[in-house]
């Protein structure tokens, strides 16, 4: 099944006892302060974004239990050398008109090689950052289609009786790594974007535009489980 990337922002932390009881959770040998740098990650929330999607309050409490342990990496390379960090604890946290915030608290040791991305976070020039998910169901607002099973004729961002349709990304099975990059990922490959965003919009009395989004569909899986493929082989 194929992940979807969301664009995040990298926010300030601080590290008291407490936070270090849980990060020396996952290290092999107790940590001092002096020895990691954390930032936080405003991964998620709630909110329609600008791809019409939106994560259920469910799915982030699901998100923040997967993703505790999780490495954040560079640019989505799954390769060794490009781990930076790991997410040591995650919460969901309630703001003003319903917003519910995923948010990821990271760290990294304080090494000569982590020096520079280091500066680069604290003087505010790296700051952006992309979750991969898998998600099961992908629920169209308008008529409730699971678009990972059936592909619905409502298309985000487009008014249908008075209502705006988006998708619900729910049930969350995985979650994979986050990545710092220079340019946030969009959500990209799957069935939505296949389907949505692969051309142009299919004719209403069409016979053969569901069997192409299907086409693609497939070809999307291959592409993925090649990747994962050739990432256990590493």
């Amino acid at each position: 099944m194929e992940q979807i990337r969301k664009s995040a922002v990298l926010m300030k932390s601080a590290i008291d006892e407490q936070e270090m009881a849980l990060i020396n959770q996952h290290t092999l040998r107790e940590l001092s302060a002096d020895e990691v740098f954390t930032f936080k990650l405003a991964a998620s929330n709630n909110q329609i974004d600008r791809d019409w999607e939106r994560f259920t309050d469910a799915a982030l409490e699901k998100m923040a239990e997967l993703y505790v342990g999780k490495p954040v990496i560079r640019n989505h390379d799954w390769k060794h050398g490009c781990q930076t960090a790991r997410v040591y604890a995650a919460n969901v946290v309630a703001a003003d008109g319903g917003v519910k915030q995923l948010i990821l608290r990271c760290y990294m040791p304080r090494t000569e090689g982590n020096a520079e991305t280091i500066t680069a976070i604290e003087s505010g020039v790296l700051r952006e950052c992309s979750v991969s998910v898998i998600v099961k169901r992908v629920a169209c607002s308008v008529c409730g289609a699971n678009q990972r099973e059936a592909i619905c004729r409502h298309f985000p961002g487009r008014i249908y009786d008075g209502v705006t349709c988006h998708f619900d990304l729910d049930d969350v099975s995985d979650v994979y790594e986050v990545s710092l990059v220079a340019i946030p990922a969009n959500a990209d490959a799957g069935v939505v974007k296949a389907k949505r965003y692969g051309g142009a919009d299919p004719e209403p009395d069409s016979q053969s535009w569901q069997d192409k989004a299907l086409l693609e569909l497939e070809k999307n899986r291959f592409v993925m489980e090649g990747q994962n493929n050739e990432t256990e082989t590493d």
